[in-house]
């Protein structure tokens, strides 16, 4: 990956950031998703933004959604010589949170088809929330990413499993 790649959704997150969340209404899931992923200087600025550091940019990261309090969902370019849908998927939250909370676009899918969104799976912050599984996401998830099936809980522990330090990296950026 590239800093000057596109930033156009790869066709299943697209799809899937198609369907609408409704945390108030029923599915309880907070994540807003965006139409196409911020530009590299809004990356950029947000990083810096949440380091608190100014030398640092956005490059390793393609921003796609957010929380209801501004954390953000991204892609995580660690993966050097990969495709897009093979990073990881992020979360850095507004209050300083952080979470791997999928090894890829294809876990990411069955993540949301299992009622989770990124807050509700890089935070335990409601001990009484409930996921309830989602049968729009989950036919996004069957069609792009059969392979990649697995419950929602088993994406977050492969996750935090295969990449135990990112929050010890993502803090050694911070001022």
């Amino acid at each position: 990956m590239t800093p000057t790649e596109d930033r156009q959704f790869p066709a299943a997150l697209a799809a899937a950031m198609a369907v609408r969340f409704d945390c108030a209404g029923g599915d309880g899931v907070d994540f807003e998703p965006f139409a196409a992923f911020l530009s590299a200087d809004d990356a950029t600025d947000w990083f810096r933004a949440w380091t608190g550091n100014g030398e640092v940019n956005g490059d390793g990261f393609r921003v796609f959604g957010q929380d209801g309090t501004g954390g953000y969902v991204a892609f995580w370019l660690i993966r050097p010589g990969r495709a897009l849908v093979e990073q990881p998927v992020v979360f850095l939250g507004s209050e300083g949170e952080t979470g791997v909370v999928a090894c890829s676009l294809g876990a990411f899918l069955w993540l949301l088809a299992g009622g989770f969104g990124p807050w509700e799976a890089a935070t335990s912050y409601e001990p009484g929330w409930v996921p309830h599984s989602h049968r729009e996401l989950t036919a996004v998830a069957e069609q792009f990413a059969p392979d990649h099936r697995a419950p929602a809980a088993a994406v977050i522990e492969q996750a935090t499993r295969e990449f135990p330090d990112f929050d010890d990296t993502i803090m050694e950026f911070c001022r």
